[in-house]
């Protein structure tokens, strides 16, 4: 269960609305260091490295275990996006999911824009699905806020895959509370899902004057209990 919840942590949010990827210049480089905490306590670290190489991207993300729970699983999880970048932010082209010593695990997403259509391998099954316009993947989408003007949208809805399925999402935007971690001390954006009878309600953070990165995720059970993914370090380069 534990490790379902982190990997839950690991996906966010692709967007519509207004872009903003023409007016300010964006950084080729992004390191992020984050931790997941339970109940208080450090249960994993992810490191995520975003590279821009003119009209091209790459996304890695590294997860494992720490504590107590590394004596359950030792192995790192292993999430790659690459794709092209447009004028309305990221396409993504291909998404690949490895967890070591469990190669079962392993999954990975096609996005064909011509036809347009999203080819799903996972469990040795093959599945085809019609695209959505501006489809996003668990990582792509995370990143994808940085070509986003959030200041007039009080809403979002999005497309987003995690390899193994295709979900619809809507989240409500509104001015976030000031998050500080180590020198860090950052204005926020504020989105919430909200959560109906059974489902997950996930609140997030985005960092206003750091291109609209993640610095807080809080993904809430129907039953209560609560994981954390958190900002420590970040890393931007032109």
């Amino acid at each position: 269960m534990m490790l379902r919840i982190l990997l839950v942590l690991l996906t966010t949010l692709p967007l519509h609305g207004a872009y903003a990827a023409e007016s300010i210049a964006l950084p080729n480089t992004i390191r992020a260091h984050y931790v997941v905490i339970k109940a208080g306590i450090e249960i994993g670290v992810i490191d995520e490295t975003y590279t821009r190489n003119k009209d091209q991207y790459t996304l890695n993300s590294v997860a494992k275990m720490t504590g107590i729970l590394s004596f359950f699983h030792s192995g790192k999880i292993h999430i790659n996006s690459n794709g092209t970048i447009t004028p309305a932010g990221l396409k993504p082209l291909l998404l690949s999911y490895r967890m070591e010593g469990a190669s079962k695990k392993d999954n990975n997403a096609k996005f064909d824009w011509g036809k347009p259509q999203l080819t799903l391998n996972h469990d040795g099954v093959q599945t085809l699905l019609t695209m959505p316009n501006g489809t996003q993947d668990r990582l792509s989408a995370m990143y994808q806020f940085m070509f986003m003007n959030l200041n007039n949208l009080k809403e979002i809805s999005f497309a987003m895959t995690n390899g193994r399925k295709l979900d619809n999402y809507r989240y409500l935007i509104a001015a976030g509370e000031k998050y500080f971690a180590n020198a860090l001390a950052l204005d926020t954006w504020y989105l919430d899902s909200g959560a109906n009878a059974g489902e997950n309600r996930t609140q997030l953070w985005l960092a206003k004057s750091r291109y609209n990165l993640a610095c807080k995720l809080i993904i809430t059970d129907p039953d209560g209990s609560k994981l954390t993914q958190e900002l420590r370090k970040l890393e931007v380069l032109p």
